[in-house]
């Protein structure tokens, strides 16, 4: 089956440097504005890696995403992000790149070249038949991921993967692949850019359904996320007055006292019904 790295193909758009600011900012928007469409359609890949994923976290599993470079640090803060919007534990949706946390800042020369590091970090997570684990690479040729994934499926361990060109290796390998062409980029072979959108999108829906489908948000809103500033505070007790209509130093009292949004709901109505 053949590859092409669209992702590595020249940009549409030449001459950059003489363009103007203007040109720049409104050329780059013209090309974002398509990473959505290309998105949608995937969604039902998307869907089937959900389900997948849904029974596993509910059965005590983990949620791995694997990558290198900006897949690497979107996966990153994809999994980082949970615990304080959801209130999961932090073990529960882990993100690792290739070269370590370090990497996460600096580019750390080679690290994503290795077959075999990949599982090898797994390894230290003890990952087991309980857990899921996405490879995102834009390319879809990271030989750190493809490593990981290649040794996951032997070991019938789920896996998915986010990846930006068709027919990929790192597709091949996916049992769930998930293939958002988005073509190239604005600066050629700059797959920060739309691919590393498109690849933020997907992750959100990944992480925002499954987290709903585990019960963490009733209505619309975060009722288990962590009280960590202010902000997040005044927004608890804005859910609480909204929800059960008490007034302010009520809904205070009550987020201070239970420490969640959802157990301060909870037990005024379960005081109200007694």
């Amino acid at each position: 089956m053949n590859f092409t790295k669209t992702t590595e193909e020249p940009s549409k758009y030449n001459h950059l440097e003489k363009m103007t600011v203007k040109e720049l900012l409104t050329n780059i928007n013209q090309e974002d504005k398509s990473v959505p469409q290309a998105v949608e359609k995937v969604i039902p890949a998307i869907e089937t890696l959900v389900q997948e994923i849904v029974p596993k976290l509910k059965n005590g599993g983990r949620l791995f995403y694997m990558g290198a470079g900006t897949s690497g640090r979107l996966g990153v803060v994809d999994a980082s992000e949970c615990p304080p919007t959801f209130g999961v534990p932090y073990d529960m949706v882990i993100g690792i790149i290739a070269g370590g946390d370090i990497a996460i800042r600096k580019a750390v020369e080679f690290a994503e070249d290795s077959l075999t590091q990949g599982w090898e970090d797994l390894q230290e997570y003890n990952i087991s038949k309980k857990d899921v684990v996405i490879g995102i690479a834009a390319s879809g040729s990271t030989p750190y991921v493809i490593g990981a994934l290649k040794k996951c499926n032997k070991n019938g361990i789920v896996t998915g993967c986010i990846t930006c060109n068709l027919h990929s290796p790192m597709a091949r390998e996916a049992q769930f692949p998930i293939e958002v062409i988005v073509g190239p980029e604005f600066v050629t072979g700059s797959s920060r850019m739309k691919a590393g959108t498109a690849q933020k999108l997907v992750l959100n829906m990944i992480s925002t359904s499954v987290m709903i489908q585990l019960g963490r948000v009733v209505g619309n809103k975060m009722v288990d996320m962590q009280l960590s500033n202010h902000k997040l505070v005044n927004r608890g007790i804005k859910m609480i007055m909204d929800e059960i209509n008490v007034d302010k130093t009520t809904a205070a009292n009550l987020l201070e006292k239970y420490g969640s949004v959802r157990n301060a709901i909870n037990a005024y109505k379960d005081e109200k019904n007694q």
